[in-house]
C-alpha cells in the first residue's frame, strides 16, 4: 500500500506539472485524480496501521512526515474544492510527494512511551488539529509564493511565463487569507488541547519546552498577520511575504526545533 500510496502522489504531481507547462485540461484533471487516489490509499493505511498499533501513527520521524503529507493532501483537497484554484496542484501534490518520499526513507521504530501516552484523547486531538494546521499554513505559503511570482509577471512588460497560468492576484490573496485563517484557528486549538495534555501528562500546562516556545512563536507571527489585514488592511505582496516567512518558523518548529534542542517532543522526530 505505501508503494501505491507514493506512486498515485508521484503521477499527480507529474501530471500537474505537465498542467503547468501545456495547460492541457486532461493533465489537471489526471493530477486531480491522482492526487485524490493518493490520499485514498493514505487513509487506509493509516486507519490500518491505528487499528493494529491501537494509536495514531505519529510517534517517530518515518511517522510524523507520513501524517504531515496526509494532512497536506487532505487540506489542498478541501481548499480545491472550496476555490477551485486548479493551479494549486503544482505545490500541492510535490510537496505532499516530497513528504511522503522523506518519511519512506526513514526507518519505523518503535515508540519510547507507554502506550497510555498515545492513546490519550487529548493527544489525538492535540495532533490532529496541529498538523492540520500546519498544512492549511503550508498551502497558504502555496498561495503567497504563487501571488509574488504572478505579480512579478504582471509588471514585466512582456508577460513572462506565468502570466497567463496563474489565477489572478485577487483569488489568490482570498485563498491565501482563507488558508491562514483556517489554519490559525486549528494551530489554537492544538495548542490548547496541548496544554490540556501537558497538564495530564506531566502535571502543568507548560514546561518551556523549546517545541512549546517555538510553537507559541509560531503563532504570534500569525496573529500578527491576521490583525494586520483585519485593522491595519494588509494585503498583497507584504501579506505573501509574512505567511511564507511564517510557514518557514513552522518548519523549524516542527522538525528543526527537535534536531538541534533537546525537550520532550524530540521522540516523534527520532529517527
Amino acid at each position: 500500500m505505501d508503494i501505491v500510496t507514493g506512486l498515485f502522489y508521484l503521477a499527480s504531481a507529474v501530471a500537474y506539472m505537465l498542467y503547468l507547462f501545456f495547460q492541457k485540461e486532461r493533465f489537471q484533471e489526471s493530477g486531480y485524480l491522482f492526487f485524490g487516489g493518493g490520499f485514498l490509499c493514505h487513509t487506509l493505511t493509516l486507519i490500518m496501521a491505528s487499528i493494529r498499533t491501537g494509536y495514531l501513527p505519529v510517534h517517530n520521524l518515518h511517522e510524523t512526515l507520513g501524517l504531515a503529507a496526509w494532512a497536506v493532501a487532505l487540506v489542498f483537497l478541501f481548499l480545491r474544492q472550496r476555490y477551485r484554484i486548479k493551479i494549486m496542484g503544482v505545490y500541492a501534490a510535490p510537496l505532499a510527494l516530497l513528504a511522503y518520499v522523506a518519511a519512506m526513507q526513514v526507518p519505523d521504530l518503535p515508540p519510547t512511551q507507554p502506550e497510555a501516552v498515545y492513546t490519550n484523547f487529548w493527544f489525538f486531538a492535540h495532533v490532529i488539529t496541529i498538523f492540520l494546521g500546519e498544512a492549511a499554513l503550508a498551502m497558504a505559503c502555496g498561495a503567497g509564493i504563487l501571488y509574488l511570482l504572478q505579480e512579478n509577471a504582471i509588471k514585466e512588460k512582456k508577460r513572462g511565463f506565468f502570466y497567463r497560468r496563474l489565477p489572478s492576484l485577487e483569488q489568490l490573496d482570498g485563498m491565501g487569507y482563507t488558508s491562514i485563517v483556517v489554519g490559525f484557528s486549528a494551530l489554537t486549538l492544538g495548542l490548547v488541547t496541548g496544554l490540556l495534555y501537558s497538564k495530564l501528562i506531566w502535571h502543568r500546562f507548560i514546561s518551556w519546552d523549546p517545541k512549546e516556545v517555538w510553537s507559541g512563536i509560531s503563532w504570534l507571527i500569525y496573529a500578527v498577520l491576521i490583525h494586520e489585514r483585519l485593522v491595519g488592511g494588509m494585503r498583497g505582496r507584504k501579506a505573501a511575504w509574512l505567511a511564507i516567512t511564517g510557514f518557514a518558523v513552522l518548519l523549524f518548529t516542527l522538525f528543526g526545533v527537535n534536531f538541534f534542542m533537546d525537550g520532550h517532543h524530540g521522540e516523534f522526530t527520532q529517527f
